[in-house]
């Protein structure tokens, strides 16, 4: 965990939020409940923070071992209304031609309809980068895109800055574990859109996708996304999930939707009366809310 700063106060959370999408501790088979209990314990006892604010917790999470009801020692963590989603793809198909075949006559059109753009512009390929293959110029490429995208949107995001490590040490990280799986789309050789995405339990996660805006007339990201989930189902796997993000083009694909949840809690006088500022709010909002229904 890590102590952040926002707004004069100090946050006890997960290290490296920024760039993960589910938070939880990691616990070995043997660890017992109490033996967790007084982590916890010993992590409030150390102090530094204001607030406590444990986010992106999955429903089988094992953080959440920390925060029941018959907790004594720690501070108490107590769910917060800031809730994510996280939409799959997950069902019983027998291939990928056959997932393909479920979905709606449009998004079939539009699929063939965006292949053939892309042939008419040069020789389209979807491929799985072998795992011989440099990855740098595949990560250099991918961060430009996301850049370009970004200043579009007037967003930032340091994963993707000119020169910035972290994402090629998380990439070299999921090699080495044997979980990486690059996906691209090429026309001519040149990569029209790319995702990097890893296997676990199962599960085709994809992790950082992105395209070339100069092809979006052809959906490139979107022909990737449905070439990698029949990828996915040809080859055993059960379930592709989209991660954290409720972007349109996920919601339109997905058949499952997982409710990530959050946890506060308070250490000092600061982080109690912000908390309580936070409610207040929330409360006033919802109010608005139900006047704004009854109204209309």
């Amino acid at each position: 965990m890590v102590i952040g700063k926002r707004k004069g106060l100090r946050f006890l959370e997960w290290a490296a939020s920024s760039y993960t999408d589910y938070g939880d501790i990691l616990v070995a088979p043997e660890c017992s409940s109490s033996a967790l209990h007084d982590v916890w314990a010993r992590i409030c006892d150390a102090g530094g923070f204001d607030i406590a604010f444990l986010n992106r917790l999955l429903p089988g999470a094992a953080a959440r071992k920390i925060f029941t009801p018959d907790t004594s020692r720690g501070i108490r963590l107590r769910p917060n209304h800031r809730e994510e989603v996280s939409y799959r793809v997950a069902g019983q198909w027998a291939s990928g031609g056959a997932w393909f075949a479920e979905q709606s006559k449009k998004a079939r059109q539009n699929y063939r309809r965006g292949v053939k753009t892309l042939e008419e512009a040069g020789e389209m390929k979807f491929r799985l980068l072998a795992p011989d293959e440099p990855l740098q110029p595949v990560l250099d490429r991918l961060s430009a895109l996301k850049r370009r995208w970004l200043v579009e949107r007037k967003r930032e995001s340091q994963l993707f800055e000119e020169g910035a490590p972290v994402l090629a040490a998380l990439v070299d990280a999921l090699a080495r574990a044997g979980v990486l799986h690059i996906f691209v789309l090429e026309c001519d050789g040149a990569m029209v859109a790319v995702s990097i995405n890893f296997v676990q339990h199962h599960t085709m996660m994809a992790f950082v996708t992105t395209f070339d805006p100069d092809f979006s007339q052809a959906s490139p990201g979107m022909i990737l996304m449905m070439d990698y989930i029949q990828w996915s189902f040809d080859h055993g796997l059960t379930t592709v999930d989209f991660l954290c993000g409720a972007e349109a083009f996920k919601h339109k694909f997905a058949t499952q939707g997982v409710v990530l949840q959050s946890v506060l809690g308070t250490r000092t006088a600061q982080g109690s009366l912000a908390s309580l500022a936070d409610r207040m709010r929330q409360r006033v909002r919802h109010a608005r809310e139900r006047g704004l229904a009854t109204t209309a």
